[in-house]
């Protein structure tokens, strides 16, 4: 059996159902990946026993909170996200790769 790829900015996620992550109410609740850290280093707080290694998700777009990376489980790369750097425009594709946008003018 594939190991799931592991997850990355971007991606969309969901939160694994613990008593934790249901007494906070993020249990099963779908998110996207908005980075990672080493809460060590940068002292966030983490829902989850972290191993020094933790994700932020954000819900709706609103919320973010970091959690220790097994609590978090990968739904897919989020194929059609757009994003932009510069005055250039990438899209992601359905294996985790960004393509670039042609300019349409």
């Amino acid at each position: 059996m594939t190991e799931p790829p592991r997850i990355d900015l971007g991606d969309h996620v969901r939160i694994v159902s613990t008593p934790e992550t249901e007494a906070f109410g993020y249990a099963g609740r779908e998110a996207v990946c908005y980075g990672f850290t080493t809460p060590s280093v940068t002292g966030v707080s983490v829902v989850g026993q972290t191993a020094d290694y933790a994700l932020a998700v954000s819900f709706d777009g609103h919320d973010v909170v970091w959690f220790d990376e097994t609590l978090v489980s990968f739904l897919d790369h989020a194929p059609g996200m757009v994003a932009t750097v510069g005055t250039k425009r990438f899209v992601r594709t359905s294996d985790g790769g960004w393509s670039e946008v042609p300019d349409s003018a």
